[in-house]
């Protein structure tokens, strides 16, 4: 084989092997306190805001914002460990304390209700587990 079709292949080969593994999503702020966010109604309503474009977003609100339509698509499988017990957390919390806002950002985010029963039974499901 030439060299230029011999470095081809092992290019090709390299992205192949790296194409089927999800980048994960940034595990920059998996250390904010998500209970204290969830414990002060005043901050939790800042982040329900940002996240409804109706108020403006703190840095994690905004990357929350951005990832979160393609998180509900894919099942959460580019989530660390963390996101995704901290999202199980926030689902319950939403859907138990805060109803009314949990339908909204289901109506903005799952406006055709594809992912609302997945997710809810998720929820659940973790709560059970607890």
């Amino acid at each position: 084989m030439t060299r230029p079709c011999t470095l081809l292949l092992v290019l090709l080969v390299a992205v192949l092997s790296t194409a089927d593994k999800p980048k994960e999503y940034t595990t920059k702020y998996d250390n904010v306190d998500v209970e204290r966010i969830l414990s002060n109604g005043r901050i939790l309503t800042n982040y329900i805001k940002c996240m409804l474009d109706e108020g403006p977003c703190t840095p994690e609100g905004r990357e929350l914002k951005k990832t979160l339509p393609d998180a509900l698509q894919t099942g959460c499988e580019k989530c660390s460990e963390k996101q995704k017990s901290t999202s199980e957390r926030v689902i319950r919390h939403l859907m138990k304390e805060r109803s009314k806002d949990w339908e909204r950002l289901l109506n903005k985010f799952d406006p055709k209700g594809e992912y609302r029963q997945k997710y809810e039974a998720f929820a659940e499901g973790a709560a059970a587990k607890s």
